[in-house]
């Protein structure tokens, strides 16, 4: 039995994995050069991301990439309330297309559930296009 927990997350705005990993890197060169992603509620499962989870990004329907969970930290937004900061490594790991319904905030998902990685030598191809990556998922072949 896996002792981590991982978090999915809409990209929301994103159409490709490029337009995400562009995103995380001009908001890294403002700070400390790592990719945060802050959310309102704090994972109760915090210990179990911190063992080796991921953050997998949801594209378009699909997840697409994940990175690994460095750490939490606490933020306080300009409201005066506190937030979490999911603090990730930066570099997005491609896995296989996964469908994955919308849905609000993130989500806990197993590593049962978690969709593989692609092999190495994959993730150099030109990728499928989103609704033939999406019909291929919806069917069990990814």
């Amino acid at each position: 039995m896996s002792k981590y927990i991982n978090i999915v997350k809409l990209s929301v705005g994103t159409e490709t994995v490029e337009d995400l990993e562009g995103w995380q890197q001009m908001r890294a060169a403002a700070t400390d050069g790592l990719h945060r992603h802050v959310t309102r509620m704090w994972p109760k499962r915090g210990e179990e991301i911190l063992n080796g989870g991921s953050i997998y990004w949801v594209i378009k329907g699909i997840i697409q990439a994940r990175q690994p969970i460095l750490r939490l930290d606490e933020v306080t937004g300009p409201d005066g309330i506190r937030r979490c900061a999911i603090v990730m490594k930066p570099g997005l790991i491609l896995t296989q297309h996964a469908l994955k319904r919308p849905f609000q905030g993130w989500r806990y998902l197993t590593h049962a559930d978690a969709p593989a990685d692609l092999p190495a030598g994959k993730s150099h191809e030109e990728p499928l296009p989103a609704e033939l990556s999406a019909a291929l998922a919806e069917i069990g072949v990814r």
